[in-house]
């Protein structure tokens, strides 16, 4: 009987068991005080992840409860750490205070509740997310064989929609790096596991098509959805099972999302998940963003403009007139130094408005955001009056959506100070002059300051101790306060002084007059606080009323910024316009890469540009490229893709010229791994991506691949080499660029119609070769491998050995044998290989040995130069 009640769990215990158990899949920070506390299981994995202290609090079923605690001024950074290690987070707060709480009752609870619940795709505060990048929360819908996919980024409001067949989902999601998913589709983990995205389970009827038009109606406060455009059942779908998702998850209080924008199929350039990463377009192969072509092309000034570009790179155009625009935006900037100095100057003062208008849409907003929205308003209308009046149409589109603003931006002008708190909770964000009742107030509170210490001072004098003091707590209030040696004085007078409180080194009183201007000064502090507040409310909705046209503006300072950073980088860097036409041309001249050329400069080296001429009429176009490890092949393969997704992002080209016929898809079979995780070698891994290229790729496609087929044996790899390039050609009709070491596939050029061999030129000197990374018309006749491995470090005996063998094997294939293995077995072993020889003795060597250059007078150098001279005419070969 004992055990059985001492079992029972506490009334607080029993509140927080139901709030977990009716939200099953998070940790639950329960309010209780200053700390959000967890306990149980709860606790444990959160200790674990957080590396806190593990305590214990009570007993439950007779066990010790775990509990561990994170201050709530702090919890934002221990958010962090949960959701990038892939939990999700209720959030209980005190729904009242604990005074209402005692009312009911000694042993009354506080009422508690959710108010939110943290999840990956779901964050809008400033500290939980990248500044430079968005933020996706996806949905997934499958309705029969109608696919859709719908995404949102709740901190800047942005909807979109598309049709998205199952096959589509992989290349989509990393297109959109999405930092969730939901969905109620079946076997979809490894997919979205593999897009680097958190997977939600969602009940079947958040995904009913007829509910989500309901819901997006009332979202939008509309009859019909008809003016937004015309959505099929699985866009419906999907669309609405984000706004039921972000009902649960905001508890109510949903974003402030712009109206969905559908996205039409074939509108952006097609690039799959192996390419992006091959590519590394935002993300390099080590993980991070440095070495990346974003992070080697950003020269972006504002978070928004950031985003933006990161969208541009990601889903390149494929609307030739949007890409015109977009290259007369920046070649009019690059054109006008002046013009970009200012406007450049003028977008790095402009703050992130988008971001600050959700935030104050989901009431967790403060002053600052207010202040954003004022100087984005502000900074905007001073960019639109900068721009000419002939401006480009990018240009002049924008800095239409930049005016028309100046009742608001005066409203916050007037009402806020430069440099707001943080907290509205802190007061003081309003600017004097504003309210006549905060200024009284405000005046009463402040005066108050000096009448106290006026009242120290004639304290001080009729008690006759110099060292009496004011003070202030929130539990006392006001008090006076001296040493306890002047005790005895003090309480000598109780009908002047009357006693409060006595500690170990002081002794505290109050008086009638003292108690009485407290009350006044307390009254001020919480009357102005409470003004404020007011003031805040009006002004966030005021800003909400105009969310339109100030997401408007916020788009359009982006599109400003992002014009003015690629004209920034065409001009810094001797970039071009690129001529983009319906053709299928793909001709560069003097291409570079831009990643690699800037890793190059800040080591002070050049960039070997190069041509390329994928050009034929209606016929296929590939270029068939040999040449040595280590020369320069993948780079330009990359380079010439990369230069593609440039210019049809609207960028200019690392390039002397460049023609390109428009690009509908994108493919890359540049390296390989181990999946090891899926159960795939390195072989396969390459097996199934060059499957998925020709299975896809159009006759507008551009195709990069790079030594297909050397993960298995010499003839199966030159087989499938050899195949592969074949169905390029005749099936795919696509343009492409192969590098390969199999120099048998050479002759491919003279049997097949737009196939034309290509080398990158090494010269050997003494048994060295030397890289010229050039590329030029013809083929490799070999492959230089024994050279590259001896550059790489092999040791010389291994060199040596290597090179006997090749000699072998190329003299018995000169000679007709017909098994190779015959002339490895008449190859002495590998022990009694000779040693390698020792590097020729040469005279001019001994004489460059032997100098010192710090002694030499300006003469002695000069004769010194005659004499290396005539030496290296002695020992020249």
């Amino acid at each position: 009987m004992t055990k059985d009640m001492t079992d029972q769990p506490t009334p607080m215990m029993a509140q927080y068991l139901a709030i977990r158990d009716a939200n099953p899949g998070a940790l639950l920070f329960y309010r209780m005080g200053d700390f959000y506390e967890m306990f149980f299981d709860d606790a444990v994995a959160a200790a674990a992840a957080l590396d806190i202290a593990l305590t214990k609090r009570g007993t439950h079923l007779g066990e010790p409860i775990p509990m561990c605690g994170v201050p709530v001024h702090a919890a934002e950074s221990y958010l962090l750490t949960l959701i990038r290690k892939g939990f999700r987070v209720a959030i209980a707060e005190q729904m009242e205070d604990p005074a209402e709480a005692r009312k009911r009752g000694s042993k009354s609870v506080v009422a508690r509740d959710v108010v939110r619940l943290v999840t990956p795709g779901t964050l809008t505060e400033e500290s939980l997310l990248e500044a430079r990048r968005h933020n996706y929360l996806a949905a997934y819908a499958l309705i029969r064989d109608e696919g859709a996919l719908a995404w949102v980024d709740i901190s800047t409001g942005a909807f979109s929609v598309m049709d998205c067949p199952l096959p589509r989902l992989a290349p989509e999601l990393a297109r959109l790096t999405a930092r969730e998913v939901v969905t109620c589709a079946p076997g979809l983990d490894d997919l979205v596991a593999e897009a680097g995205a958190a997977l939600t389970d969602l009940h079947a009827s958040a995904f009913d098509s007829a509910a989500g038009a309901r819901r997006l109606c009332a979202l939008y406060g509309v009859e019909t959805l008809d003016g937004f455009g015309t959505f099929g059942r699985a866009e419906l779908s999907a669309m609405g099972a984000i706004v039921d998702y972000l009902e649960l998850t905001q508890k109510g209080k949903l974003p402030l999302l712009r109206p969905p924008v559908r996205e039409r199929a074939g509108g952006a350039m097609q690039i799959d998940a192996a390419t992006r990463r091959n590519l590394e377009l935002t993300q390099a192969l080590s993980g991070g963003r440095e070495g990346s072509l974003l992070s080697a092309i950003d020269r972006t000034v504002t978070a928004a403009g950031a985003r933006l570009l990161e969208r541009r790179i990601s889903a390149p155009s494929r609307d030739l007139p949007l890409i015109h625009a977009r290259h007369d935006a920046v070649e009019a900037l690059a054109a006008d130094a002046r013009l970009l100095s200012d406007l450049r100057a003028a977008l790095a003062r402009v703050p992130d408005m988008d971001r600050a208008l959700s935030r104050l849409a989901l009431e967790r907003g403060g002053p600052r955001d207010l202040a954003a929205i004022r100087n984005g308003l502000a900074q905007g209308a001073q960019i639109a009056a900068r721009l000419p009046e002939d401006a480009p149409q990018v240009l002049a589109a924008s800095a239409r959506d930049l005016v028309g603003h100046d009742a608001l931006t005066d409203l916050l002008d007037q009402a806020l100070v430069a440099e707001p708190p943080l907290l509205a909770r802190d007061g003081g964000f309003v600017a004097e002059g504003y309210d006549h009742d905060l200024d009284q107030t405000r005046r009463l509170r402040d005066e108050g300051r000096g009448v106290i210490a006026g009242m120290q001072a004639d304290y001080a004098t009729e008690a006759g101790i110099p060292s009496l003091k004011i003070k202030h707590n929130n539990v006392l209030g006001y008090f006076i306060e001296t040493t306890t040696t002047h005790a005895e004085r003090m309480l000598a007078r109780p009908e002047r002084f009357i006693h409060r409180q006595t500690t170990a080194n002081q002794i505290r009183f109050t008086t009638v007059e003292l108690s009485e201007l407290e009350t006044r000064i307390l009254n001020a502090r919480d009357r102005a606080l409470e003004i404020e507040r007011g003031i805040f409310e009006r002004l966030r909705a005021a800003i909400l009323e105009q969310a339109a046209p100030i997401g408007q503006a916020a788009r359009a300072l982006a599109e400003i910024d992002l014009a003015g950073a690629f004209a920034d980088l065409a001009s810094g860097e001797g970039w071009v316009r690129p001529r983009v036409d319906d053709s299928r041309a793909f001709s560069i001249e003097g291409g570079r890469h831009p990643v690699v050329e800037r890793a190059l400069k800040r080591k002070a080296g050049s960039f070997v540009a190069n041509d390329c001429a994928l050009t034929s009429g209606a016929t296929p176009a590939i270029w068939l490229l040999t040449g040595p490890n280590m020369a320069g092949k993948s780079t330009f393969l990359r380079q010439n893709a990369l230069i593609a997704v440039l210019a049809q992002a609207g960028a200019f080209v690392p390039a002397r010229a460049a023609h390109v016929g428009l690009v509908s898809q994108l493919f890359s079979r540049v390296g390989a791994a181990d999946d090891l995780a899926r159960g795939r070698s390195t072989f396969m891994v390459e097996m199934v991506e060059t499957a998925a290229i020709l299975n896809q790729a159009d006759d507008r496609a551009l195709v990069i691949l790079d030594e297909i087929g050397r993960g298995t044996a010499t003839w199966d790899g030159l087989s499938i080499a050899w195949a592969v390039m074949e169905h390029l050609q005749a099936v795919n009709r696509c343009r492409a660029l192969f590098a390969t070491h199999y120099h048998e596939m050479t002759a491919l050029s003279a049997k097949l119609d737009g196939v034309e061999n290509a080398t990158v030129a090494v010269r050997e000197w003494e048994g060295e070769v030397i890289f010229l990374h050039e590329v030029r018309k013809g083929a490799a006749d070999r492959s230089y491998g024994v050279q590259v491995a001896r550059l790489a470090g092999l040791p010389a005996l291994v060199v040596e050995r290597a090179r006997a063998v090749l000699d072998a094997l190329e003299s018995g294939e000169r000679e007709g044998a017909a098994r190779p293995a015959a002339l490895i077995d008449d190859l002495p072993l590998f022990r009694a290989a000779p040693p390698p020889p020792a590097p020729k003795s040469r005279p001019l060597d001994a004489k460059l040995k032997a100098v010192h250059p710090d002694a030499l007078s300006p003469r002695e150098a000069l004769d010194l130069i005659y004499e290396l001279k005539a030496l290296s005419e002695e020992t020249a070969p």
